[in-house]
């Protein structure tokens, strides 16, 4: 299929393929809506996203598309400059390859073509200068699934959808590229960085129970979402035989907000809460993700990676958020 070019003009993408579940998404997200039950949504990565954002000239938040697996089609309506970022896939313009990691000039009528993610990750973001225009629905362009709100009417992209492009704010003319030293490292066995609790030792688990979790590779379940990420199923001990008033399993705790990130264990299943997850429950939170290594959680693959959690403490998580600022800098990118 072959996209109509409307005229020289016209600001938009025309959808060819969609792929597996291709959303808009803007950074941070839905923020302070979680009392009215909205998670932030936003990339599940935010680090690739913002990266991408960066190279065409865009604010790192501003809306643009994720992308799991790849298998995604566009064909482009106007001139302009796109990035593709996150993990190695074949990225194509008019069935030519093109780089990642780097900005890259189009012409109205090119087709965008995104292979499928060959090794390691999950999800590729694409960014396009001047970012996807849609409307803010409780201050975000994000797409929430679960709810049927943001992004492109509500939903994940299909076939034919056209989605309008903003007015660049810099030049998208300046090439730029981020050096290969600083790109991620993709894998199928992660170590993702935690902090113990709210719900932890010695109140809810054992010492020893904190210990195996630190020790376990936990094996992401082919149900894994954007919701969340789910793992194989482990019975702990536990440091009480039962939740009291609030239920008969150890896990059980009278309803609270749950942070994003928040390591849940669902009775004898964890699970990663995502950014369309639900916002407070009866179960008990036992490590949270730092949200440095947020991105981490973001290029899982169901039902075939492995994850270690290593213990950090919160001057090593702010150590950590640093360095990605650091890597959001623009000047650390190469001009060409």
């Amino acid at each position: 299929m072959t996209a109509r070019v409307e005229d020289a003009t016209t600001q938009a993408l025309e959808v060819v393929e969609p792929g597996l579940q291709t959303t808009v998404q803007d950074h941070p997200g839905r923020l302070g809506r979680q009392s009215l039950g909205f998670f932030p949504s936003g990339p599940v990565d935010h680090l690739a996203f913002r990266l991408a954002n960066i190279l065409v000239g865009n604010r790192p938040g501003a809306a643009a598309l994720e992308i799991p697996l790849g298998r995604f089609q566009a064909s482009l309506l106007c001139a302009g400059t796109i990035a593709v970022c996150g993990p190695e896939a074949d990225v194509s313009l008019n069935g030519e390859p093109i780089p990642m990691w780097e900005s890259v000039p189009v012409r109205a009528g090119d087709q965008l073509g995104c292979g499928v993610i060959r090794g390691a990750g999950y999800r590729l973001y694409l960014a396009i200068a001047g970012g996807i225009v849609v409307p803010a629905v409780f201050g975000s362009k994000s797409t929430f699934l679960v709810a049927g709100i943001g992004g492109h009417d509500g939903r994940a992209l299909e076939r034919a959808d056209i989605l309008r492009i903003g007015a660049p704010d810099g030049d998208p003319r300046r090439r730029r590229r981020v050096p290969a030293s600083l790109r991620p490292v993709y894998s199928d066995s992660w170590e993702i960085e935690v902090l113990r609790g709210p719900h932890a030792d010695p109140d809810f688990l054992t010492a020893e129970d904190f210990a195996e979790f630190l020790g376990t590779a936990w094996r992401c379940d082919l149900s894994s979402d954007r919701v969340a990420v789910r793992f194989n199923p482990h019975r702990f001990r536990w440091a009480r035989d039962g939740g009291d008033i609030a239920g008969g399993h150890p896990s059980n705790i009278l309803d609270g907000s749950y942070p994003l990130g928040g390591i849940l264990a669902y009775g004898d299943v964890l699970t990663i809460l995502g950014p369309d997850s639900h916002t407070s429950g009866g179960f008990a939170v036992i490590a949270t993700v730092a949200s440095a290594s947020l991105w981490k959680v973001g290029q899982l693959r169901p039902g075939r990676d492995a994850v270690t959690f290593r213990e950090v403490d919160l001057e090593q998580a702010a150590a950590l958020d640093a360095h990605t600022r650091r890597l959001l800098d623009s000047r650390t990118l190469e001009v060409r």
